[in-house]
């Protein structure tokens, strides 16, 4: 799938549509296709029957709109295909299974899916393997219609991706497709949540998943209190290009999932970043000493490749970097997490990541 400047770095340079990759490298990873039996989507469990279908159907027809109109489901969907990033986690984690889901070509694993992902799926008994599972196709190309088309959906969930005009119009063609509200890879997880929520009938389901996670995040983020009010970039370093830095916006939930921390973002790129509609902004290496902050937070390949940074004659003067303070994690499944953030993903990254900031904070502060 294409990638702006990547969600998540590395692979994302097919998906310019979304990302323009983290490492630019484009190691858009050809997993073995999986060809796994489709399933109806809804929820697995018998929680949901009875009158708790009836409430969700009665909320139908629903519409909802996006940058390029507006879309009208008329009933509860029973087929659901989703698209991109976050839309499947969405879905999962709402109780519902779909019966297409695209694979994660980065940053996946040996299924083409995700520790968090699985999880779930195997809670509703639908892990990858089984009868119930979703079908997964590739997205390495961009939009698969005629896959997509053959599972013969209900609703097409893209309420956080990269959709152009054209491509909606041809998804259309197949089901209603809820496409991203504005910007392009710049829905918030919450939004695209409650977007969801409300195009599968689970609005209060949606309201109470965002409270929960919004819950754990702030729960966890307590036993790091050095983080409170510490300035962040948020980019992609590349020793290895003349061109090597990219950085995020306010518009990029990287830099949201930070804020939401108690963060703040640099005021250098809060200023950059107004009025702006990009995810992110192309920075100049011979200017790198300006990008000033306490703590810069960037995603690499290797180990090796944090030493090239830390040595580069320009990038090494990033005044975070020269403090110590730089937080270069090497674990794509962790990057995707925080690039490609869902209520599901987010809360299993906590754990893993926290303690890297919290040390790039006290590094900061002496």
């Amino acid at each position: 799938m294409a990638s702006p400047v990547s969600p998540i770095p590395a692979a994302v340079a097919t998906r310019r549509a979304v990302f323009k990759t983290a490492s630019k490298a484009t190691a858009v990873l050809a997993a073995a296709a999986l060809t796994l039996t489709a399933c109806s989507t809804g929820p697995v469990s018998s929680a949901d029957a009875g009158a708790g279908n009836q409430a969700a159907s009665s909320q139908f027809p629903v519409t909802i709109k996006n940058v390029f109109g507006e879309t009208t489901i008329e009933k509860k969907p029973e087929r659901v295909v989703t698209i991109s990033w976050v839309n499947d986690d969405v879905a999962i984690a709402l109780g519902v299974v779909p019966v297409g889901v695209p694979k994660n070509d980065w940053g996946g694993n040996d299924k083409a899916s995700t520790p968090w992902k699985d999880a779930a799926l195997e809670k509703l008994g639908a892990g990858f393997g089984t009868d119930k599972a979703p079908v997964q196709f590739s997205e390495t190309d961009g939009v698969n219609f005629t896959e997509i088309a053959k599972l013969n959906p209900d609703v097409i969930l893209g309420a956080y991706s990269g959709l152009t005009e054209e491509d909606y119009k041809k998804l259309s063609e197949i089901a209603p497709v809820v496409a991203q509200p504005e910007l392009a890879y710049g829905t918030s997880w919450q939004d695209s949540a409650t977007i969801i929520g409300k195009a599968l009938g689970k609005e209060a389901e949606a309201t109470k998943l965002v409270s929960d996670t919004e819950a754990t995040i702030k729960e966890k983020v307590s036993k790091y209190p050095q983080l409170e009010g510490k300035t962040y970039i948020y980019g992609n370093l590349e020793p290895a290009k003349s061109d090597g830095v990219n950085v995020y916006t306010a518009n990029d939930n990287r830099p949201r999932f930070l804020s939401s921390l108690g963060m703040k973002l640099a005021p250098i790129v809060e200023e950059k970043s107004k009025g702006s509609k990009e995810f992110f902004l192309a920075w100049s290496a011979e200017k790198a000493n300006e990008l000033d902050s306490d703590i810069f937070v960037t995603w690499v390949p290797d180990a090796a490749t944090t030493d090239s940074i830390k040595a580069d004659p320009l990038l090494g003067q990033i005044p975070a970097i020269k403090k110590g303070a730089l937080v270069a994690d090497p674990d794509n499944t962790l990057t995707l997490a925080i690039s490609a953030s869902s209520p599901l993903s987010l809360p299993w990254s906590l754990d893993a990541f926290l303690p890297q900031l919290g040390k790039a904070a006290d590094a900061a502060a002496k």
